[in-house]
């Protein structure tokens, strides 16, 4: 379940990336889908008055920056995918708050599961 902040929020549902990550030597030796969820926390009324993409924050880069961290980093664990997801999210001096969850579409259990999923909070310090 999603947390509920106050404040205006970009939201990016279902981004796909085939990826490496995970722990198990097959997860390290093939690429795997995963999904992403992403809630950006930033003041939105500037953008709302002006109409004006430079007052906001940018969707499509943004969706392109978390797509190349993920292509890039190799991470075992997903908690380490998104943290390190956060951390380039809120090096955007507008972004005050980012809420991520990363399900695992196939993870490798012999059990009938739709995916496992991590989700992390983090805020500008």
């Amino acid at each position: 379940m999603k947390q509920q902040f106050d404040g205006d929020c970009i939201q990016l549902r279902g981004l796909r990336v085939v990826c490496v990550v995970g722990v198990l030597p097959e997860e390290r030796e093939r690429p795997q889908p995963i999904e992403i969820d992403i809630d950006i926390y930033t003041d939105l009324s500037a953008a709302g008055a002006s109409d004006d993409l430079i007052d906001t924050v940018d969707y499509g880069a943004a969706a392109e920056a978390v797509t190349q961290t993920c292509l890039s980093s190799q991470a075992q664990l997903l908690e380490h995918l998104a943290q390190l997801i956060a951390d380039d999210l809120l090096e955007s001096t507008k972004v005050s708050l980012v809420d991520i969850t990363i399900k695992k579409l196939r993870p490798p259990i012999p059990l009938d599961i739709n995916f496992t999923a991590v989700q992390v909070v983090r805020r500008r310090q």
